[in-house]
């Protein structure tokens, strides 16, 4: 495999710097993404149970003060608050990809930015066109089969056993982090109920005093957290997604090195609370907000819902045609080809991995078919999102388990260190010939 980007290669081997970290998220987001299946079938299988209404009075009971606007169900404050956490490594994953990852530079983000709008934009045409023919169907939900599940779909490639090469780990992740900006983007944009200005700019306020601190070099906890919370709970209570909170305030953590450090706030930062988010918040948010009842025709009057068909479909058939259909539109017009070591059909594979949504899919099914009269719906979406998800990681196990061997040969190139100095041949580039 070439040993750096190439102005006329797709996906070519990308720094070691880079290779590492991606491999090392890839690597702590497996348990995570473990953790969250096996909360999503807790909740899957509890509210199927003959005891689903101690489920639906779990995450139906109400905590909090009435008096700040947080009296909210357990189920609210898993999608308003704990995902606030997961939000909070994105901005901070997202800070550092445009510093000192991929995207800083324009040759190598052009194309997880160009899959991640193809990806983006394909679900949305196929829900929409499933919407318009349908005899009862809405546009409401057209967000929803948008976003990419990485800790999802690196818990499918552990259960499968397959590791991909470095080229694809890092398109991979980089894809996932534009697609969580694109998410992000949509939740603000789309999602914001009526605006009160005054505890926005409190918010605000908050969230500049937090940047100001931790670029002065403030790291206590019990200085920087009650700031985060304060500030959390004033973007709650202007009407924007309070999960926007935590996105801010990833952005305001200082990225880049400084003197004598060998590793940057952002980075020390996301070490410490990606654990929390992968392990804790979005397993208990999955546990809260996956368990849909499949009995008494649930299933069936899913089927059978324009909204549920276009969100599957959106998943399993709009997120591969865009991811891979974009890439080669690219290819076609800027006259780049894929590196010789890989194939179309790895980029199909993880187009189809990108069809594993579910965090922010079930984040986003809430918001637009949250508690009333589309709560019905609401369930059909939830099922939806499961069946898309599920579909999109069978079909993606059958392509990449194909390509298996090869991707174990390109893992011990990758890993060949003939000079032992630390870093793998492949990675340096080749020295001048006397």
């Amino acid at each position: 495999m070439s040993a750096g980007p190439s102005r006329r290669s797709l996906m070519g081997l990308p720094s070691w710097p880079q290779a590492q970290h991606a491999a090392g998220i890839l690597r702590s987001e497996t348990v995570g993404g473990l953790l969250l299946l096996a909360g999503a079938l807790v909740a899957l299988v509890w509210a199927n149970s003959p005891w689903r209404e101690s489920y639906h009075s779990m995450v139906g009971t109400s905590v909090g003060p009435e008096s700040l606007h947080l009296h909210l169900d357990l189920e609210q404050w898993a999608a308003d608050g704990l995902l606030a956490i997961f939000f909070f490594v994105v901005g901070l994953e997202l800070k550092r990809e445009f510093l000192l990852g991929d995207l800083r530079s324009p040759s190598r983000a052009v194309l997880p930015m160009v899959a991640a709008v193809g990806g983006m934009v394909a679900p949305v045409g196929i829900y929409l066109l499933v919407n318009a023919v349908g005899s009862d169907g809405s546009n409401t939900g057209w967000a929803v089969p948008t976003a990419t599940d990485i800790a999802f779909a690196v818990a499918v490639l552990a259960i499968i056993s397959t590791h991909l090469p470095a080229a694809l780990r890092s398109f991979l992740l980089t894809l996932a982090v534009v697609d969580d900006l694109l998410a992000i983007a949509i939740i603000a944009l789309f999602f914001t109920d009526q605006l009160s200005l005054g505890p926005a700019v409190a918010a605000l306020a908050l969230i500049t005093v937090f940047g100001l601190l931790a670029h002065r070099g403030v790291t206590h906890w019990w200085v920087l957290v009650p700031l985060a919370v304060a500030a959390w709970g004033f973007m709650h209570a202007s009407g924007i997604h309070a999960t926007i909170a935590g996105v801010l305030l990833g952005f305001a953590v200082p990225a880049r090195l400084r003197a004598g450090e060998t590793a940057g706030m952002s980075e020390r930062f996301e070490h410490s609370w990606r654990p929390v988010s992968a392990g804790v918040a979005v397993p208990l948010f999955a546990l809260m907000a996956a368990g849909v009842s499949l009995a008494d025709g649930g299933v069936g009057a899913a089927l059978t819902d324009p909204v549920a068909i276009g969100v599957a479909l959106g998943l399993l058939v709009g997120k591969p045609i865009g991811v891979l259909g974009s890439t080669w539109l690219l290819a076609r017009f800027t006259r780049a080809e894929l590196d010789p070591e890989l194939s179309w059909w790895d980029v199909f594979g993880v187009a189809l991995l990108a069809g594993v949504g579910f965090t922010v899919c079930l984040l986003l099914g809430e918001l637009a078919f949250g508690p009333g009269p589309d709560a019905e719906r609401g369930d059909h979406v939830k099922a939806a999102i499961l069946a898309g998800s599920v579909a999109s990681a069978l079909v993606a196990t059958v392509v990449l388990r194909l390509r298996n061997r090869v991707y174990r040969q390109l893992e011990e190139q990758e890993s060949l260190d003939l000079d032992a100095d630390g870093i793998p041949d492949v990675f340096q580039p080749p020295r001048p010939e006397r």
